[in-house]
């Protein structure tokens, strides 16, 4: 594992710039920011950690509904937002990456929200809404690309950290209202 303060020397050879890091189980448990950013492991895979990040979501979720109400729920998720915009921003900066494809809080808060917007609903359901969820994140069409590049700061010597680890979120929040539309009007329909 590399430390906080290797560096690599940059394209230029002038300034040199703090290295990338990788999301290791290490790396997770040495941060409580590193710890939830991380989805509590679920984005530590190097295939797919978004997929398995949102599955981890969908259990996480049938797991509240068995001992929370609704509302609850919906209180949770409201907490989560400024809890996961803190832990992304903390673990994007310690990564030294903008937006790390190993952080996945974003896509738990997101898809919480689809699931519960969406409760109740069959088993059926829940799958449709967990592959409309994963084609809007990871293909980015229309509003979510926009919102993606948004704030995305691809220089990590001169990121604002804060700014990242909103522009983390925001896109996958886009991507949960594009879903409650389609089911909106598939419903409707």
């Amino acid at each position: 594992m590399q430390s906080a303060s290797s560096f690599t020397p940059s394209p230029s050879g002038a300034v040199p710039t703090p290295s990338m890091r990788r999301a290791t189980l290490g790396f997770m448990l040495s941060h409580p920011a590193h710890f939830i950013a991380l989805g509590f492991g679920s984005g530590l895979p190097r295939f797919a950690p978004g997929t398995v990040g949102t599955l981890w979501a969908w259990v996480a979720f049938a797991v509240m509904q068995l001992w929370f109400t609704p509302a609850t729920i919906g209180w949770i998720i409201l907490a989560s937002l400024p809890v996961g915009w803190w832990a992304c921003t903390v673990t994007a900066r310690d990564m030294n990456v903008a937006d790390p494809g190993a952080i996945v809080w974003d896509e738990v808060i997101a898809f919480w929200i689809v699931l519960w917007l969406v409760t109740p609903a069959g088993l059926l359901a829940q799958a449709v809404a967990f592959a409309l969820f994963r084609y809007f994140d990871a293909a980015k069409p229309g509003p979510v690309g926009w919102a993606d590049a948004l704030f995305k700061q691809r220089d990590a010597a001169q990121v604002r950290w804060w700014r990242a680890g909103f522009g983390i979120i925001l896109d996958d929040l886009v991507a949960a209202f594009c879903t409650l539309l389609v089911i909106a009007l598939w419903r409707a329909w």
